[in-house]
């Protein structure tokens, strides 16, 4: 195995060796709540991960605490549970060190919106090369049914037995603000769809924020069910496709176009197909991207999915890496006297 902070122990020689989803799962017994969104998140990664021609000795799986925070106990490869919110943190000082890693960071709403916002964003900001899924089920499970930074204003639970009054986070909004490269949603109803976004989130360089609406059947049941339901999604889900006119329905009846008021949704017939928003990953101001996610008041209103944002923008640690390698071209190498005395000094 390597050793993840010595990269000299790295093996590279030959081709990446075949794999199937029984050598990603690990040992260990898989314990969330039966019925958990969790079990399809956790299957959809596991098949999908011998597709990516990526070793498991390079990739780590890093999460903080909540139920989503097991999920590197069940990968057979390194992984690190951290803190409370810790966890972008943490995946950024790894990747700082190890660049050649591909490394996946887990968390919930709770766990990233929460104690862990100011980390997220700032790993965002910074556009490191992460794989940043977060579950949101809307609730507090861990700890038993608290409201969470995404739970609807009025939500009854154990912390708010008359109704939450805090108007909750909209995760990719938050995501885009925080100029994230790549934005995207799914939710643990499809495996494909999920495979499908985990697969462009890894395959991007730089920050990857991924939203995976997710059930919490013990503490928020059906917290989704209205826009995730097999029979509800071709008039409830509205598949974002690049390049493609914003289209959703059974036939395809209805669509997206902008107005004063931001993103709003059109009948085809009436509006015309040629005034439908044609929607473009690549736009570099977010503009679009933003009001797309506002588009979705509810969790029982149609709801954009798929990929909102990806553009190219300088990764962080290779970028850091660059100015290390410019300094020490111009002072010499491991010549830390001048480094120390490179910048104005005084004797006291």
């Amino acid at each position: 195995m390597t050793n993840l902070l010595n990269p000299a122990t790295a093996v590279d020689d030959g081709p990446v060796p075949e794999t199937t989803r029984s050598d990603w799962a690990s040992d260990q017994e898989v314990r969330w709540c039966p019925g958990c969104g969790d079990y399809s998140i956790l299957t959809a990664l596991q098949l999908l991960m011998p597709e990516l021609g990526v070793r498991r000795e390079k990739t780590v799986f890093i999460s903080g605490i909540g139920c989503a925070a097991r999920f590197p106990y069940y990968m057979n490869t390194y992984g690190v549970h951290t803190i409370h919110g810790r966890s972008p943190a943490v995946a950024t000082g790894l990747a700082m060190a190890r660049p050649d890693l591909d490394i996946w960071v887990i968390g919930g709403d709770g766990d990233m919106l929460s104690i862990g916002g100011n980390h997220l964003i700032h790993a965002l900001r910074r556009n490191v090369n992460l794989n940043i899924l977060m579950f949101n089920n809307q609730i507090y499970g861990l700890t038993k049914g608290q409201f969470s930074p995404t739970s609807e204003v009025g939500k009854v639970t154990k912390s708010s037995p008359v109704g939450a009054l805090a108007r909750p986070f909209n995760p990719i909004s938050m995501a885009l603000g925080a100029e994230a490269s790549f934005a995207a949603r799914t939710h643990d109803m499809d495996r494909h769809h999920m495979q499908e976004v985990f697969r462009r989130a890894h395959d991007h360089d730089g920050a990857a924020f991924v939203e995976v609406l997710q059930n919490c059947n013990v503490f928020n049941d059906g917290a989704f069910a209205a826009i995730t339901k097999k029979d509800v999604r071709k008039d409830m889900l509205i598949d974002l496709q690049h390049g493609k006119p914003i289209l959703f329905g059974s036939e395809e009846q209805y669509g997206v176009a902008l107005a004063p008021e931001g993103a709003v949704i059109v009948e085809v017939a009436k509006l015309g197909l040629e005034n439908v928003m044609v929607h473009d990953e690549t736009i570099r101001n977010p503009s679009n991207a933003f009001a797309l996610s506002r588009l979705a008041k509810t969790p029982d209103t149609p709801t954009p999915v798929g990929v909102f944002r990806s553009i190219e923008r300088d990764e962080f640690s290779s970028s850091v890496a660059a100015q290390i390698d410019e300094i020490q071209a111009q002072l010499g190498q491991g010549k830390l006297e001048n480094l120390l005395r490179s910048q104005p000094i005084w004797e006291v």
